[in-house]
């Protein structure tokens, strides 16, 4: 089955408190976005799309020497619009898209391979990486059908019940679709709620809604699905670098 990569890396990056965009931050003497770009080669797709938006030019030129394309988000209004702008760039393209954030540097090329396996022989139309956390707080959590692959619902931590919020499984943020499916719900999600954005997760519940087989593939490391969002978390990813290299 063909692969495409959609990479999101349009974002600011406010708490980093830099104008900087937040992929071009450096860890270990490279801007975050190469780590994922990295990753993303390793895996042999057809097509990379990499999402840019603040600060495009910049981002463009960083990753000049990869074989990417790229796609403007402006304005930038949320997960879900920003992959809406892949659509063009795959718009011949039949297969599976892996979908990830450039600003989460430790994923590992072997787990997105499993996941990606995974979602073949489930023969899911969506699959989500998830991971349990001993503190889940400030995540969605991916609530199952119990004893299953099988996901029911993905919460965001605001609207949980209190049974939900006890739920240790989280959502990464990484995802694997059926490319038909994925621009085909697309189309159907709205900006009707809070932060007047077009979420990415809203897909999930498209696929729910029209009895659709949305399954989870856990990883039992969750500190490689960690984003970077504060400098205090950038440090701790290259923390993690670290110990990961004198494994």
């Amino acid at each position: 089955m063909a692969l495409a990569i959609i990479i999101m890396a349009a974002g600011k990056g406010t708490r980093m408190h830099s104008d900087l965009p937040k992929v071009l931050h450096y860890a270990h003497k490279r801007p975050l976005i190469e780590y994922v770009l990295d990753t993303s080669q390793a895996l042999d797709p057809q097509k990379i799309v990499l999402i840019i938006g603040h600060q495009a030019q910049l981002v463009k030129a960083a990753t000049a020497r990869y074989n990417v394309s790229t796609a403007l988000q402006e304005p930038q209004l949320g997960t879900g619009h920003a992959i809406m702008q892949a659509e063009a760039e795959l718009r011949d393209f039949h297969g599976e898209v892996l979908i990830l954030s450039g600003d989460a540097p430790l994923v590992n090329p072997l787990t997105l391979k499993r996941l990606i396996n995974f979602h073949h022989t489930t023969k899911a139309v969506a699959t989500v990486l998830t991971a349990d956390m001993m503190d889940p707080t400030g995540y969605g959590r991916v609530i199952r059908e119990p004893g299953s692959d099988s996901v029911l619902k993905i919460v965001e931590q605001k609207d949980a019940t209190a049974t939900e919020l006890a739920v240790q499984e989280i959502n990464s943020g990484i995802y694997v679709f059926d490319a038909t499916i994925l621009f085909e719900a697309l189309q159907q999600i709205t900006t009707n709620n809070a932060q007047k954005e077009y979420y990415l997760t809203d897909v999930f519940s498209i696929c729910f809604q029209s009895g659709k087989h949305v399954c989870a593939f856990k990883t039992d490391n969750p500190n490689e699905i960690i984003g970077i969002n504060t400098p205090e978390q950038l440090k701790e990813a290259e923390r993690l670098m670290l110990e990961e290299k004198e494994l």
